[in-house]
């Protein structure tokens, strides 16, 4: 089965990056999608885009959520979604 594809932009030591993390395994539904932690300090243009921003989740390379998630909103906008292949 397919599942639709979650990219974190993160970096270490950040905390709304761990609540975002914790409101995502909430919403239960770790079964729908595969999740790729993205080190913005790893990429000078990823640093450069986000260092101010994080966290950011997009979910099939799409920007959904922006330093704040609902386990609730995340979990209606993931079963929402096509899975990619």
């Amino acid at each position: 089965m397919s599942k639709v594809l979650v990219t974190l932009y993160t970096k270490p030591g950040c905390h709304l990056c761990d609540e975002m993390k914790a409101q995502m395994s909430a919403a239960r539904c770790d079964e729908l999608y595969t999740l790729e932690e993205v080190d913005i300090e790893k990429d000078a243009e990823l640093f450069a885009r986000y260092r101010y921003e994080i966290p950011v989740l997009c979910i099939n390379g799409v920007e959904a959520f922006r330093h704040r998630l609902g386990a609730e909103e995340f979990r209606a906008h993931v079963i929402s979604l096509p899975v990619s292949d």
